[in-house]
């Protein structure tokens, strides 16, 4: 989120993309990177949006975060706050089990250096990372710098920021959009990663090719 940005917009799209399927979609996100003009600012905006996330059945139309998946997924939630805290990870809120019990836990968001070793592992649940940078450069650099590159999203309203980031030398994903998250704006688009997250496409012009065994046949139908 750059400092021109849409402020209200990019906190709306940064709280679903985070939180809503209790951050188990390949498109969650995970890391928030904020221009250091604006950061203080939006991470309190942030806490207090946070508050007033219901926890609780997904199928009740204000709640906006359900269980994860299984008793493995808490698990893997609560050795990835240990890991945060070891790597010098902040708590800023959640960071707990949710007094509903079963698999419900808090949405948690964690203030972190962008080149701690757990930010590159992505956890399958609602834990967001809140980053600093100075530049769209510096965001560009702190986006590309883990090994998964599905999705991505930049706020600015800078037309020059947005052909840095949507450029051969922005982000690196599969997914790279503009004043929109990174979850639920794909359909109908060529869908898929690069890096670890895969080559390859769905939906999309040539995503009938992966289904297809290509041959090249050369047939003379000639007597020479």
């Amino acid at each position: 989120v750059m400092d021109d940005a849409d402020v209200k917009m990019a906190l709306a799209s940064a709280v679903f993309a985070a939180v809503g399927t209790c951050g188990q979609r390949c498109t969650s996100l995970r890391r928030l990177i904020l221009h250091e003009k604006i950061y203080d600012e939006f991470v309190q905006n942030l806490l207090k949006a946070y508050a007033t996330i219901k926890v609780g059945n997904p199928f009740e139309e204000d709640t906006l975060c359900g269980p994860l998946h299984s008793q493995s997924s808490v698990k893997e939630y609560l050795e990835g706050i240990e890991e945060i805290k070891k790597q010098g990870g902040k708590i800023l809120t959640g960071g707990k089990v949710h007094e509903l019990g079963g698999n419900f836990v808090y949405p948690t968001i964690v203030e972190i250096d962008a080149n701690a070793e757990i930010v590159k592992t992505e956890l399958f649940c609602p834990i967001l990372y809140v980053l600093k940078c100075n530049s769209i450069e510096q965001a560009i650099e702190i986006n590309n710098s883990v090994p998964q590159g599905l999705s991505s999203g930049m706020f600015s309203k800078n037309m020059q920021n947005v052909f840095k980031w949507t450029g051969p030398n922005g982000s690196d994903c599969g997914i790279v959009n503009v004043n929109v998250g990174t979850s639920g704006a794909e359909i109908g688009g060529a869908f898929g990663g690069e890096k670890e997250t895969g080559g390859g496409r769905e939906s999309g012009g040539d995503a009938w090719r992966q289904y297809m065994r290509q041959a090249t046949c050369t047939i003379n139908y000639g007597n020479e």
